[in-house]
């Protein structure tokens, strides 16, 4: 899964730190056992030594089997006396041992030369974190998704009935999220101000990010600002947010339409659309914009790459913010 490298920084980090804390922890374990019984310092360097003892024994040829056997015998003899001086001193046999958050991988987020599922868990942890953030990704979930804000009339436009419209939107996106793989089809979202779709497609999101994929959601202005910043010097010590676009499982571009529309930002989204297109690589765009609006805005060949390869959900209804916000 190809996520942020912010997240996987900062899950380094907290690997790290939870490691160095319980190396911590287990040298004041170690001082206080000390206090308590001196005699196991002595043990201690009896044992180290055994160690060092078994590699001057490589070039002892024939002989090196019958020495080893007895340095094992008298290690094992110390560590017997190690585990007794704990026990008389009140102490468990482990009590000398780092306590890691991950007993597996030890905190190093691998195990045999492979990523280990804490970190795998985390990093995911952190991305949810992050969204959530940017997006109160909690607030919008399908739960809370209520279509009788959606008035039982028919529209004008669509020539359909309006709850059934978004009861049938409803249906599909659950569909989508539970099914949502990186063969899933790319969506656009088309509606009015305020029908749900960044509510729905943050919903998706949030399905998506719990069975493991990446998300990258945000919405046209502020990805079109960030690229410019990073294309024109602006911002040059952050991350690439070009390679985050390119690469995340789940690209969502919310509001394309509501940005300032320059030559470069019509190259750049036909770049991000394209290549997730030839990347087989999904993406949900919501945009008040019509398909005649989306072709004038950004040229023929973008729009016709949105609307021949994307499923298209059509919103209708009245601004359902404005129904939640009268109502008692």
């Amino acid at each position: 899964m190809a996520y942020k490298k912010s997240v996987y920084i900062r899950a380094k980090e907290i690997m790290n730190k939870r490691r160095l804390d319980a190396e911590r922890q287990q040298e004041m374990r170690h001082s206080q056992a000390v206090m308590r019984c001196p005699e196991l310092l002595t043990l201690e360097r009896e044992i180290a030594s055994y160690g060092a003892e078994v590699i001057k024994a490589v070039g002892m040829g024939a002989d090196a089997g019958d020495f080893v056997r007895r340095l094992s015998v008298k290690s094992l003899e110390a560590q017997k006396k190690k585990a007794e001086l704990l026990k008389n001193a009140g102490l468990s046999e482990d009590f000398l041992e780092p306590v890691y958050s991950c007993p597996v991988c030890k905190d190093t987020g691998t195990r045999a030369e492979r990523i280990c599922p804490c970190y795998t868990e985390l990093v995911r942890q952190l991305a949810r974190e992050e969204l959530e953030e940017k997006a109160s990704l909690s607030r919008h979930s399908f739960l809370n998704f209520n279509v009788n804000n959606y008035p039982d009339a028919e529209d004008k436009v669509l020539g359909v009935n309006q709850r059934e419209q978004m009861t049938n939107v409803l249906s599909f996106c659950k569909s989508y999220a539970a099914d949502f793989s990186l063969k899933s089809p790319s969506l656009i979202m088309l509606g009015a101000t305020g029908l749900g779709k960044t509510h729905l497609s943050l919903a998706i999101a949030g399905e998506a990010l719990d069975r493991g994929y990446s998300v990258l959601y945000d919405s046209a202005h502020n990805i079109m600002n960030k690229l410019e910043a990073e294309h024109f010097g602006k911002d040059s010590f952050s991350e690439s947010i070009r390679e985050d676009l390119l690469k995340s499982d789940l690209l969502i571009i919310d509001d394309l339409g509501c940005e300032f529309v320059t030559q470069f930002t019509k190259a750049e989204l036909y770049n991000i659309i394209n290549s997730r297109i030839l990347s087989s690589l999904p993406t949900i765009i919501s945009t008040n914009c019509t398909a005649r609006e989306l072709e004038e805005k950004y040229t023929q060949r973008t729009a016709s790459r949105i609307l021949g390869y994307y499923y298209p959900l059509a919103f209708c209804g009245r601004d359902v913010r404005q129904i939640v916000k009268k109502a008692p």
